[in-house]
Parts: structure tokens; sequence; C-alpha cells
């Protein structure tokens, strides 16, 4: 079982999750974070790390954030590996809450 980022990291990408990952198995895009669910070894650091909260256990993703469970595994084969912590955006805690932020998902740079 992996772990898997959801909505509430989108335009937070607090990278403190990122510093205590093991496996190195983030993967950042251009206002997200993803795990490889394949390179996850279910270690249960990251959520702690998380100040959005965005981070699940894969049976635990909230019904309505299940759609990040094909995102997390599709993302992280096109994004490039994060290992170490970088500045959130200026505008994070702005964003920290924001429900139904899907939409501004951002693909590539």
């Amino acid at each position: 079982m992996a772990f898997v980022v959801t909505d509430n990291c989108i335009r937070c990408k607090y990278t403190d999750c990122v510093a205590v990952c093991p496996a190195d198995a983030f993967f950042e895009g251009p206002n997200f974070l993803v795990i490889n669910p394949d390179d996850c070894i279910d270690c249960d650091l990251c959520p702690v790390e998380c100040p959005a909260g965005a981070i699940y256990q894969e049976d635990e993703v909230p019904e309505d954030q299940k759609e990040f469970i094909k995102l997390n595994a599709e993302l992280s084969q096109i994004w490039p590996r994060i290992t170490e912590i970088k500045d959130a955006p200026d505008d994070a805690k702005e964003w920290d809450g924001v429900e139904n932020k899907l939409k501004f998902l951002e693909i590539e740079d």
C-alpha cells in the first residue's frame, strides 16, 4: 500500500515531506507533488510532515479524492523526482484549505 498526495497540495506544494522520504518516492510538477506508488515503502513518515495535511494512506484517501490515486501513479511517470526541500510558493498559505483545487493543477510548466 502506498501513500497518496491529494487535492490540498495543489498550489501549496510544501516539500517538507520530501526531506523525510527514505525511498525518494516524490515527484514534482509545476504546482503539485505526487508519490510514485511503486517507490513508496509505506513508512508513514510523510503524512506527519505535510503542513497541508494532503497525504493519505491509499486505503484512507477520502472518497471525493480517489482520483488522486491514479493521478499520483500517472504523473510520477512524467515528472522529475524531487529529493530536497524547496521553498513553498509565496501564496501557499492562502491556498491551504481551499477546496476542489483540481482545476488548478498544472501538468506542464
